[in-house]
């Protein structure tokens, strides 16, 4: 038999992302014995995992980082919207400048955590036999660390036997795959298919692009940033994080507060004109206030971007089943993506879309993928086919609470939580970035300095009042899940399937898995609730 040291913590975070780095570093300097457990080899979270070819942040570098500690003094980006290199390079950096890593385990996946009810604490365990016992478990394991491989027949018994293999986006070989001059699959036309297409375009001899449903996605604006242009960038820094704080997506951009609908369509393309040509994601999250509750105004919208796109597409076949005439599902309820060159790769030779609609994947064969009508022979399948979203990262650990019930035994028929963070029969289980919270409708920093605060403010509570719980109440948990259904109903979001709503997952229930009602919102809740002593919560 091994005996296995079982260390006693107060807190133990999961997960090596903006979200578990700003709780390590904050609630050590608050003299917590704490200790993170990250699954990869180094810190970065989703950044470390995506390392797929042209694997790139939809966010500008500048507002894609903390305010904390004023970091950002000494961090400048190369790149306008940094690859996953360079965000690698920023983590590390990070990592180093607040003395991190001897509070970090790495290559340690949790794999379950039992609730002991008469300690009162978290006996947690990850896959190399590793134990802790601590009082406080705030898993950080974001809104996409749970891969979801599709059922084709042929994926989960190995079938095919091409040169270079076959690889999900989100656990991509460390090491690269090199794709001059092979035949490549991307299935899937979400931000990964997106930016891995554009990749193999350009050195690939074939490339098919298994398209499902078309991806409204905008320009990015990528560029590599001289130093008079960084020089700029941090001028105003301080100021563009700071503003973040009180906008609906934590961007330093918001909503326009007029309607598409009241302006004259000159001038209404004239705002979108403007919108189009900065790039980015302003033409989703700092476009008009209507566009996301009003399917008039929405139209607008769609009808601007696919008339974009068709100009950018030469084969009018293509270029309607790219950019349709009529929208597929209400414009910007499903994630958009931003692009480069991903319109202008169907031009060349060498690219193929496969249309899903038209005829389906059957199998992955031991040549490439077979569709109802042909079969495309390849050496790379890429599975650029997204997650098990929000709920997933956490119901892949085996965590269960008080009478031994599972989290996901609980969430079997759509999660319940309070304020996003909590949720009753787990006591001192502290999740951040999500369900529940605007997690994935929000910059990644931004929220997990944000909701990461209230987070070690509740465990600041509950240490510093003498007390030993923590965990909501039936009552909370239900009125934040009939909010968010109330606020996500005012919308068009219920008119897409998305991964937002679940649809992307066999059997998961549909519900909106996010909180739609902005960052400024969120807060807001949370403070009512702090200014009530905590309501919602019980605290023992």
């Amino acid at each position: 038999m091994t005996t296995t040291h079982t260390a006693e913590l107060d807190v133990l975070v999961i997960g090596a992302g903006f979200a578990g780095i700003y709780q390590l570093d904050r609630l050590r300097d608050l003299g917590y014995n704490v200790q993170l457990w990250e699954a990869g080899a180094g810190p970065g979270g989703i950044w470390y995992w995506n390392c797929y070819p042209g694997a790139r942040v939809d966010s500008e570098g500048a507002i894609y980082q903390f305010a904390y500690k004023e970091l950002w003094k000494n961090w400048r980006y190369r790149e306008l919207f940094p690859g996953w290199a360079e965000m690698r390079d920023y983590f590390r950096y990070v990592v180093d400048a607040l003395d991190l890593d001897r509070s970090i385990s790495y290559n340690r996946r949790v794999v379950s955590a039992v609730f002991d009810e008469t300690n009162h604490r978290w006996v947690v365990q990850a896959e190399d036999g590793s134990t802790v016992r601590a009082r406080f478990l705030v898993p950080c394991t974001g809104f996409g660390s749970s891969p979801h491989y599709p059922d084709y027949p042929g994926i989960a018994d190995g079938a095919f036997t091409g040169e270079a293999g076959i690889h999900h986006t989100a656990r991509w070989p460390q090491g690269d795959i090199d794709m001059t001059g092979l035949r490549v699959a991307v299935i899937g036309t979400g931000a990964s298919g997106v930016q891995v297409a554009q990749e193999a375009a350009k050195v690939a001899s074939e490339v098919y692009v298994f398209q499902r449903t078309p991806n409204t996605a905008f320009p990015m604006k990528q560029k590599q940033l001289t130093d008079a242009e960084q020089d700029e960038l941090q001028v105003d820094i301080g100021e563009r994080l700071a503003r973040r704080l009180t906008t609906f997506a934590g961007f330093d951009y918001d909503f326009i507060p007029e309607n598409a609908a009241d302006l004259d369509p000159d001038t209404r393309t004239q705002r979108y004109e403007a919108l189009w040509e900065h790039g980015g994601f302003r033409f989703w999250l700092a476009t008009f206030q209507d566009i996301l509750v009003d399917p008039k105004a929405n139209d607008t919208a769609y009808a601007f971007w696919r008339d974009r796109v068709r100009a950018r597409v030469k084969d009018p076949i293509v270029a309607a089943k790219l950019a349709p005439t009529e929208p597929i599902h209400p414009f910007g309820v499903k994630r958009p993506s931003l692009e480069q060159t991903y319109f202008d790769i169907f031009n060349q030779d060498n690219v193929h879309l496969v249309d899903q609609y038209e005829t389906p994947i059957a199998e992955i064969t031991s040549k490439g993928v077979r569709t109802s009508d042909a079969e495309y022979e390849v050496d790379l399948v890429v599975l650029a086919t997204g997650f098990d979203s929000v709920t997933g990262g956490l119901t892949a650990i085996d965590i269960r609470g008080v009478g031994g019930q599972s989290l996901k035994e609980k969430w079997e028929d759509g999660f319940a939580n309070h304020l996003g963070v909590t949720t009753k029969g787990f006591p001192n289980l502290l999740f951040a970035y999500g369900p529940g919270s605007p997690a994935a409708f929000c910059n990644g920093p931004m929220c997990a300095e944000a909701q990461g605060e209230r987070i070690v403010q509740a465990i600041e509570y509950v240490t510093r009042g003498g007390h030993s719980r923590i965990e909501s109440t039936d009552e909370a948990d239900e009125r934040w899940r009939q909010l968010e259904e109330d606020i996500v109903n005012a919308s068009l979001f219920p008119q897409g399937k998305s991964w937002y709503m679940g649809d992307n997952i066999p059997g998961k229930k549909r519900q909106m898995l996010l909180y739609t009602g902005g960052l400024t919102s969120y807060l807001g809740e949370w403070e009512s609730s702090v200014q009530a002593d905590y309501a919602g919560f019980t605290i023992s």
